[in-house]
């Protein structure tokens, strides 16, 4: 089942950082690197992390977090929102290490696309780490193409030359 989460206050913030585990834990040499003990190099990240939803993220029109819910778990996530009008921006399509490889991230973005198509037409964007095969092969799958050999990323206003842009365009029915 695909959970659309439009208010911070209904997300399940353990479940949530459990799809997100392997990247925090990644990030805390980032933040944290002088932080030893991992698990509260992992805390921190953690609480950043959730920070950045409450303060930040859902601020933005129509935010919202898109999670792929199966038996109680939250097994693959991802978070849109309005740049203007018609222009969304997607970011952080991840599923949990052990999930991974069983077409999970597919589901997920492409029953969102279909759910947002009921508002009418859109673009949305995305940036995708260029040594990230398993993620470029599923946005393509879902219909993205790559339209940039850099990635800008809409919160931060920022290019990256690891990234690629991708964009799916709905024009309507």
């Amino acid at each position: 089942m695909i959970l659309k989460i439009s208010d911070y206050n209904k997300i399940d913030q353990r479940k949530l950082m459990d799809v997100y585990s392997e990247s925090n834990l990644e990030n805390t040499d980032y933040f944290y690197p002088d932080e030893k003990n991992k698990e509260v190099a992992v805390s921190k990240v953690e609480s950043g992390f959730l920070h950045f939803l409450k303060d930040d993220f859902y601020r933005y029109a129509k935010a919202a977090y898109w999670v792929f819910e199966e038996d109680g778990i939250w097994i693959s996530a991802l978070r849109t929102c309005e740049i203007r009008p018609g222009l969304y921006y997607l970011e952080a399509l991840e599923t949990r290490p052990d999930y991974r490889q069983k077409g999970y991230g597919y589901l997920l973005l492409s029953g969102v696309l279909e759910k947002m198509k009921a508002d009418g037409p859109f673009r949305l964007c995305d940036c995708v780490g260029k040594k990230n095969t398993a993620s470029l092969k599923t946005h393509e799958k879902c219909g993205f193409r790559i339209v940039s050999d850099k990635g800008y990323d809409y919160l931060h206003e920022e290019t990256d030359d690891h990234d690629f842009g991708l964009e799916y365009r709905y024009l309507g029915e």
